[in-house]
């Protein structure tokens, strides 16, 4: 008689086990509940990109500081350009247009009447 109530009540432990286990899965597996857990998922990968993003731009300015300082950057800016670019910038301002100058920079041979408008019909 002990042994018929001990099976009986092992029995019946393990279907409310078991039942509440399914009943558990079930819930979790209701549109709301995934919908649920697919924000909760979403924002957390949203944290996880913004940490990540700021660990990225807090080594950028490092680093950007690290290459100003070895190459000189934070020297102060001389305002007066090189010699050789203020004379080749004077020479060019003193010379007059000449309306020649955007045909030196074609391949010669070019034919002058080719439209070069892409929207033009071929």
């Amino acid at each position: 008689m002990f042994r018929r109530t001990f099976w009986f009540t092992a029995g019946a432990a393990a279907g409310v086990w078991a039942t509440t286990k399914v009943h558990t899965k079930l819930r979790q597996l209701t549109p709301e509940s995934l919908a649920a857990q697919a924000a909760d998922k979403a924002l957390e990968a949203g944290h996880r990109l913004k940490d990540f993003a700021l660990d990225v731009r807090a080594g950028m300015a490092r680093r950007e500081s690290e290459l100003g300082e070895v190459l000189g950057l934070d020297a102060p800016v001389d305002p007066e350009p090189p010699v050789s670019r203020r004379l080749a910038v004077e020479a060019r301002a003193q010379r007059p247009y000449d309306e020649h100058d955007y045909d030196r920079t074609h391949r010669e041979g070019s034919n002058s009447r080719t439209s070069h408008n892409r929207n033009e019909d071929h």
